[in-house]
């Protein structure tokens, strides 16, 4: 970030005006919300619980009696002391044959004083093998790692690759080498600590890792088991000669440090990140990180139970900015979108918040300007999503809706600084493009429970194959069949409900995670302190905007 730049974010954000708050926590329309948000909090602790369980009791108690730690346990020794972690996709592979979780933790961390990226296998969940949802997170993971400039920690355990589902697996995987590669030559360390199984095409991770500590007697790295090297040469070998740490620190060399149990491997973890001497590159927080005026806890009843109602988001803004403090921008014009600025936990940002969901021409020319502005001053953006697309119907799109979105989709894509997305309630059809969705890359997205994705509403997409039927009928000269078309209503209805629900839609990696309304702040301020890490700096030249 330029000097000038970190100068005009500071003062815009401290000379925000304190918003005002007109809700109502005693009305009925607040306690409905709250009461629907705590229940759909509940059925995610619920979710959460399943994953921090990984496969259960018994194959926890087997790994226990083994003398080992869980990968949970791994965790919490390697972090700093009353550190946060920001467990990322806990909900990976949600309502698919594959356990909550798909047999891996990943998360932001602190070690040592360095945020990092920390990627675990759990072991008890089938030997930590790596089915498709396991491999998603771990790229995404990475992907986090190489766009923030985090080092990562691999806490390795892993039986390989989930043998049924080969298929899958197999071409893509080889990205993670791709990855971890790609990391160390833009000098990004990654670190491996191995102990247990890092088999076959596992063995590459601590191979393509800066930094491999291997575990005494538990470690075992090697392309092909006694097994296979008996069945491949005849050869009669065993795990430590073949794979074992002490081989590797002695003989092969592929190991750098030798620990003589896991908690002297997490020491010795510790101990390489503490001699790093990693720098974060963008400004450090510049602004006031008091709290907000209003209650967190009141995002509870905020966001409406039903998602077609609309919200102000300025509440939202005045329980998660510091102060509560929003200098908007263009307040009157394209009033659906909310722009201004702010800072979280001392950093500046710009904001864009969608206030009545459809975005119109005006809306889209407002936040294409903010973006360009933004992009000048080197302030990272938050987009807070509850759209519901772009505006249709003859008026709009002879007033130039196409041009307008594509300006702001433009500007979106061109972007340069940090976007952090948060779906508040719903983010459907191209509406989530120029709100940052997935496909634009924001370094970080999440969603709250209650949040729905899809190319548009449930009802409205059903109506429309019902109308696409009528007219296939008419065109055809058939009559229409009403009953039928009514029951594949109701079926698509009933589809898209299901495909647009947050479990749906994290369980598939489509964001980084659900989170609690209330900790939305945190989370937030986690996110920008992580994007900190890489250099922070606007596009000054962008692409041709259609006029």
């Amino acid at each position: 970030m330029s000097a000038v730049g970190s100068q005009v974010s500071a003062a815009r954000a401290a000379e925000g005006t304190v918003l005002r708050s007109s809700l109502v926590t005693g009305s009925a329309e607040y306690q409905a919300n709250r009461s629907a948000q705590l229940a759909l909090l509940g059925q995610l602790e619920e979710q959460l619980e399943l994953a921090r369980a990984g496969g259960g009791p018994r194959y926890a108690e087997r790994h226990r009696a083994r003398g080992r730690l869980l990968a949970r346990e791994r965790i919490e020794l390697l972090l700093d002391r009353d550190a946060h972690f920001l467990e990322l996709s806990a909900l990976a592979a949600w309502g698919t044959e594959f356990t909550v979780g798909a047999s891996l933790i990943t998360g932001i961390g602190v070690v040592s004083g360095v945020e990092c990226v920390l990627i675990a296998h759990d072991p008890t969940v089938r030997g930590g093998a790596m089915n498709p949802y396991s491999l998603r997170k771990s790229l995404r993971a990475l992907e986090i790692a190489r766009r923030n400039l985090l080092p990562v920690i691999n806490l390795v355990e892993s039986g390989g690759a989930d043998l049924p589902t080969q298929s899958e697996l197999f071409v893509p995987a080889g990205k993670i080498f791709h990855d971890l590669t790609a990391l160390s030559a833009l000098g990004v360390p990654t670190i491996a600590l191995v102990f247990g199984n890092s088999t076959a095409g596992g063995a590459y991770v601590p191979g393509m890792c800066d930094y491999a500590v291997l575990v005494d007697r538990q470690a075992k790295v090697f392309l092909g088991g006694p097994p296979l090297v008996k069945m491949a040469t005849g050869e009669d070998a065993d795990d430590e000669e073949l794979g074992g740490a002490r081989m590797h620190s002695q003989i092969s060399g592929l190991a750098d440090y030798f620990a003589t149990d896991e908690r002297d491997a997490i020491r010795i973890g510790r101990r390489i990140v503490s001699e790093l001497n990693w720098r974060k590159l963008g400004p450090p927080p510049s602004l006031p990180a008091d709290e907000p005026v209003y209650d967190p806890g009141e995002l509870l009843g905020i966001a409406p139970a039903d998602i077609r109602l609309p919200f102000d988001p300025r509440e939202v803004l005045a329980r998660v900015v510091d102060g509560s403090r929003f200098g908007e921008y263009k307040e009157s014009y394209g009033t659906s979108l909310v722009t201004g600025w702010a800072s979280v936990h001392g950093y500046p940002v710009g904001i864009l918040a969608n206030a009545r969901g459809v975005l119109f021409s005006e809306e889209s020319r407002k936040a294409t300007e903010f973006i360009l502005l933004a992009n000048q001053s080197d302030t990272p953006l938050l987009f807070l999503q509850n759209t519901t697309g772009y505006m249709v119907g003859t008026s709009y799109e002879q007033g130039g809706i196409i041009k307008d979105g594509a300006k702001m989709i433009n500007a979106v894509t061109s972007s340069t600084v940090p976007h952090i997305t948060l779906n508040m309630a719903a983010s459907f059809g191209a509406g989530n493009y120029g709100m940052s969705g997935r496909a634009y890359d924001p370094r970080l997205l999440f969603a709250w429970p209650g949040s729905k994705l899809a190319v548009m509403g449930a009802a409205q997409l059903a109506g429309v194959m019902s109308i696409v039927g009528k007219a296939a009928a008419q065109a055809a000269g058939r009559p229409f069949d009403a009953d039928a078309d009514e029951q594949r209503r109701q079926l698509i209805e009933a589809q898209i409900e299901k495909e647009s629900h947050a479990f749906f839609v994290t369980a598939r990696l489509y964001d980084d995670g659900l989170i609690d309304p209330r900790d939305t702040r945190t989370v937030l301020g986690i996110a920008l302190s992580a994007a900190h890490s890489a250099p922070v700096g606007g596009r000054r030249g962008f692409g041709v905007f259609r006029m």
